[in-house]
């Protein structure tokens, strides 16, 4: 039996439930999403202002979580700030492109993003994909969760334990996610402005407080040990750019058939790189402050202590501010928290037949007691998982676009999306070539990796003493060359 709930989502999904079916029609009723991962007719897409799409992405990047990524260019990589500045942004320009890439397949198709993997790898390959989707959301939303608690917990430092800072943060970002899909977008569309105000106070009191392009030169690396550093810094930038293409069409696929795909593909292009590199630049910065003061307070609470003294100029205003910038993480976790239902939808039917809403709620308390348990090692999540994570993504990337460029053009072998087919793994493919692509992509992430855990051979070779991070570049070309000749479309 196929999922069908093109005339009434909400009618559908309620039937399933028996005797539970009145409350969820109430519950559908109030305005909680009914759809999950089940396709979206063209006849019922929603002529939305399309440059919502880059304001969702502005709020969901201009927030607190990223200011730690460009503090790691100097306190774990000792790179200058221009060359912090420089790898932000091409490294964030080639996630951006990725990214913005498979944003463009929501108005196309209909679908989330997990279900449209298994056009190119089969429903056995894309649960394989939900599945790796779903722990990266988890550690995307433990690492935020944790860095909002720690924020809350500093303003006033005794009064409010890092436990119910965490809490409170993660409950915030259930509210909308348990909602669905109208309410993130009206939120995601005007938030930015608060969190765009705050960064803006941050670079003129750092400034105050005395930025000094210098003070990493003594202590940067040269020759190959700067290139692995480069590379090393760049995959965590890569990484966290592109952790979102495995959910970016998750909120456009409302969006009209027609609306044009260039169009969705820079607003989402320029709604992910340029907060991502202003916010990026500025933690890259902040870590330029060579006052004692300023570096002490770094040494003693990491980015959030460092944050902390640079807004106390300012005494009790700084710490309201300090408070708002707590909460512009709601912003970026929201589509980690919404997505990672949908992707355990996107499991299989038996998945699919229970309300979205109950799925988020489970990831919510998943990551929630994740963030408590590891709530002291914030560093160390952030600077492995964004590296490992990306190294999955970056071949799910190139296999997706292969598939779509190469075989579902117009012209190609196939001509186009079945659209019809997305829930039949009789009329889908086999996904021998996607599933095969994926394993090579993983022995490229393997032997190009630079981890503290392991260094690939081919990783020793790019770098100095500790090697360099070529697992993502591998992964993808690895994937790239491997996908075509064995395609069982």
């Amino acid at each position: 039996m196929r999922l069908k709930v093109e005339v009434a989502p909400d009618r559908v999904i309620a039937g399933r439930f028996g005797v539970l079916g009145p409350f969820l029609s109430k519950l559908f009723a109030s305005g909680v999403e009914a759809r999950g991962v089940e396709r979206v007719p063209e006849d019922q897409r929603e002529a939305k202002n399309i440059w919502n799409n880059l304001l969702m992405w502005w709020s969901v990047n201009m927030v607190l979580p990223a200011i730690p990524i460009g503090v790691a260019a100097q306190s774990s990589f000792t790179l200058t700030l221009p060359h912090a500045i420089a790898t932000i942004f091409c490294f964030g320009a080639l996630g951006s492109v990725a990214t913005a890439f498979i944003a463009t397949l929501g108005p196309i198709t209909g679908l989330r993003t997990m279900v449209i993997t298994r056009f190119s790898s089969g429903h056995v390959g894309g649960t394989i994909y939900s599945i790796l989707n779903i722990l990266t959301q988890l550690g995307f939303s433990v690492m935020a969760v944790i860095l909002g608690g720690q924020t809350l917990a500093s303003i006033n430092p005794g009064t409010l334990p890092l436990v119910v800072g965490i809490i409170i943060i993660g409950v915030c970002c259930l509210v909308p996610c348990f909602i669905g899909y109208n309410i993130v977008h009206v939120y995601e569309r005007y938030v930015w402005t608060i969190t765009f105000l705050i960064m803006l106070f941050l670079y003129g009191l750092g400034g105050k407080a005395g930025y000094n392009i210098h003070a990493q030169k003594p202590f940067e690396d040269t020759g190959r040990a700067l290139s692995a550093d480069i590379l090393s810094f760049g995959g965590i930038v890569f990484g966290s750019v592109t952790g979102w293409a495995p959910v970016a069409a998750d909120y456009n696929c409302r969006l009209p058939a027609d609306t044009s795909p260039r169009r969705v593909f820079w607003l989402t292009f320029f709604g992910l790189w340029i907060p991502i590199s202003f916010v990026m630049t500025l933690g890259a910065a902040l870590m330029t402050i060579t006052d004692p003061v300023y570096v002490q307070a770094y040494e003693t609470g990491g980015t959030g202590g460092l944050i902390g003294q640079v807004l106390s100029q300012w005494g009790h205003g700084g710490q309201f501010i300090l408070f708002l910038l707590a909460f512009s993480v709601v912003g970026n976790n929201i589509p980690n928290t919404y997505s990672a239902g949908l992707s355990i939808q996107a499991l299989g039917r038996p998945f699919a037949l229970i309300p979205r809403f109950f799925w988020v709620s489970l990831v919510f308390v998943i990551y929630t007691v994740a963030a408590v348990s590891g709530r002291n090692h914030f560093s160390d999540i952030m600077t492995n998982f964004l590296s490992i994570f990306s190294y999955w993504i970056a071949f799910f990337i190139v296999v997706v676009a292969e598939e779509h460029f190469i075989f579902r053009r117009k012209d190609g072998v196939l001509g186009g999306y079945n659209l019809d087919d997305y829930d039949s793994p009789s009329r889908l493919p086999l996904g021998v070539a996607g599933i095969l692509a994926a394993c090579c992509g993983v022995a490229g992430a393997v032997v190009g990796m630079s981890e503290a855990w392991y260094t690939g051979p081919i990783g020793k070779m790019a770098g100095a003493a500790y090697g360099a991070d070529l697992g993502s570049e591998l992964a993808a070309g690895f994937a790239a060359v491997s996908y075509p000749p064995p395609y069982d479309g």
